[in-house]
């Protein structure tokens, strides 16, 4: 009994050391699974970094090609721009003046009228009639005036001789202007059945261009109808009316002073074609208190028919002209965290990122208030690769265009715009 109990404790504590032991071996292989797990991340991460400074070094050693131009100096437009809505100055609906059947239609929807064109025809005959009648009763008047005339020189002269009285050729003389009176109400009844009868020919009102048939032929229609037959509108000149903010209305103000008339452009929803050139015709009296704008309107001739009524349109005001400034493509202007600047092509063909100032926007392209001269070669093409410092092959504009000038007609209009203008210069 006695060896049994000392045993006891030994036993126990061989249990705890068997117990510690296998925890330590856990831990190890704990520490042992995160450091290889730390040693593959560390070595993934040297060999992209290294495969980033290989790339890095290769760019760096090879030139970059891209697209250069030169800037100038040159007058800019100062443009205000504003939304519009073209409206016709006038806009006409045909409506019958008498009652009557729609014979006949001769205009073609949406055709081009001048004005004084025939466009209907309302059944005459009715009108005839009454133009018969009333042309019978005044021929039947005229014959009681000849006829009492002859009485009234009668009674005169037996007036003269005292054969009749005073008052029987005072009565004569009365019937006589009683016929004249009735000559002259049969007169206003004639003229007013031949107006009845020319309002059966419907003719256009003024110039412009017919919309859709409200009235088929055949139909009976009437002058109280609120419908009408057809509508006309203006085309030719046309306008648009657009709002600018009223901070901008002194510029207009001024502006008007200086010149004869503001020039006004129309592009169309994406802002690269014009669709028409004209100018200010008025601004409104009052400024809207509820937006804090003005109206304008605006005039083109429209000779081509590029505009049309309700259509919504890029509005251009001109304000001012910046003289001499200098001016480059707005494709070489980079925006970021330090601001806008530029790539500027070096006489060793690499590139020094330059902050610029940029001015008012003219169409493409845009002024340099501070930061550049005129001369300067610019990237306009490939600037989103390129570092400070970092070499370049350049391609002027007008190589690439005789190279590939399908291509370069497919860059857009910004690059054709510029070298025309370089060209015009």
């Amino acid at each position: 009994m006695a060896l049994q109990q000392e045993n006891h404790p030994s036993a126990h504590t061989l249990k705890s050391s068997g117990k510690s032991y296998a925890y330590t071996i856990k831990w190890a292989l704990v520490i042992l699974i995160i450091a290889g797990i730390a040693w593959i991340v560390i070595t993934h991460r040297q060999q992209d970094d290294q495969k980033k400074a290989d790339v890095q070094s290769l760019l760096g050693n090879k030139p970059m090609p891209v697209l250069v131009a030169k800037s100038e100096k040159r007058d800019v437009n100062v443009y205000l721009n504003a939304l519009g809505t073209v409206t016709p100055r006038n806009t006409i609906t045909v409506k019958a003046r008498v009652d009557g059947q729609l014979l006949n239609v001769y205009f073609r929807e949406g055709q081009m009228v001048k004005s004084g064109d025939l466009l209907a025809q309302i059944d005459p005959r009715p009108f005839e009639v009454q133009l018969g009648q009333a042309e019978g009763q005044l021929t039947r008047d005229k014959a009681l005036l000849d006829n009492a005339l002859i009485d009234a020189e009668r009674y005169k002269t037996l007036l003269a001789q005292d054969s009749i009285s005073k008052q029987q050729a005072d009565t004569q003389q009365s019937l006589v202007n009683q016929y004249r009176g009735a000559i002259a109400v049969d007169q206003a009844t004639v003229d007013s059945a031949k107006l009845q009868l020319s309002y059966c020919r419907i003719t256009a009102p003024m110039s412009g261009r017919v919309g859709l048939r409200l009235v088929d032929p055949g139909n009976m229609i009437h002058s109280a109808d609120t419908t009408g037959i057809v509508t006309i509108t203006q085309l030719q000149p046309i306008t648009a009316l657009f709002s600018i903010p009223e901070d901008d209305l002194s510029a207009v103000v001024q502006r008007e002073k200086a010149v004869d008339s503001l020039a006004v452009d129309a592009y169309d929803r994406s802002q690269k074609f014009k669709l028409a050139s004209g100018s200010l015709l008025t601004t409104d009296n009052q400024i809207d208190t509820t937006t804090g704008s003005i109206k304008l309107r605006a005039v083109f001739k429209n000779e081509n028919e590029t505009l049309f009524p309700n259509q919504f349109v890029n509005i251009k005001l001109l304000v001012d002209v910046d003289q001499a400034a200098t001016v480059i493509p707005q494709s070489a202007l980079q925006r970021g965290k330090n601001g806008v600047y530029v790539y500027v092509v070096n006489p060793d063909q690499t590139v020094s990122l330059k902050q610029v100032t940029a001015g008012d926007a003219d169409g493409e392209f845009v002024s340099i208030k501070k930061g550049l001269n005129p001369g300067e070669t610019l990237v306009v093409d490939g600037a989103d690769k390129l570092r400070d410092g970092a070499r370049v092959k350049t391609t002027t504009l007008d190589a690439t265009q005789k190279d590939t000038p399908d291509k370069s007609k497919k860059r857009g209009h910004s690059k054709e715009g510029w070298q025309h203008k370089q060209s015009a210069e």
